[in-house]
């Protein structure tokens, strides 16, 4: 049961019912409510979180959510001499993992493409 809101005017003791406000409304527990992630927010998400893996300097990600389904395309940026294969695959494991525990969506597919190989150090100019 709920009760009405009252103000109180000044100078009377007894409350006056309030004009054109309502009741604050109670949250219903059988309907939650429904949060949305967008697109580039996961892209985003999942670009921090493809850089955690050892090898990875720099990832960009582009990211599709349908209902509560994610799909991730992933262009890698690694260091020489990393191994390639292994690399992606620890990146993909290591997204479907992060993305879901961040946002709640279920990833279902995850493109890698590497784009770069970059060496830690500059190499060393010899002058002859």
């Amino acid at each position: 049961m709920t009760t009405p809101l009252v103000a109180a005017q000044p100078g009377s003791a007894a409350p006056v019912p309030a004009q054109g406000l309502t009741p604050p409304r109670q949250p219903d527990a059988a309907q939650p409510g429904l949060t949305t992630v967008a697109d580039r927010a996961v892209g985003r998400i999942a670009g921090r979180a493809a850089v955690e893996v050892p090898d990875v300097l720099d990832c960009a990600v582009t990211a599709r959510v349908t209902g509560g389904v994610a799909t991730l395309n992933a262009r890698l940026d690694l260091r020489y001499p990393a191994p390639v294969a292994a690399t992606a695959a620890r990146v993909r494991a290591h997204l479907v993992a992060r993305v879901a525990e961040l946002t709640g969506l279920r990833v279902s597919v995850v493109d890698v493409s590497v784009g770069v190989l970059r060496a830690d150090a500059a190499p060393v100019r010899r002058v002859l």
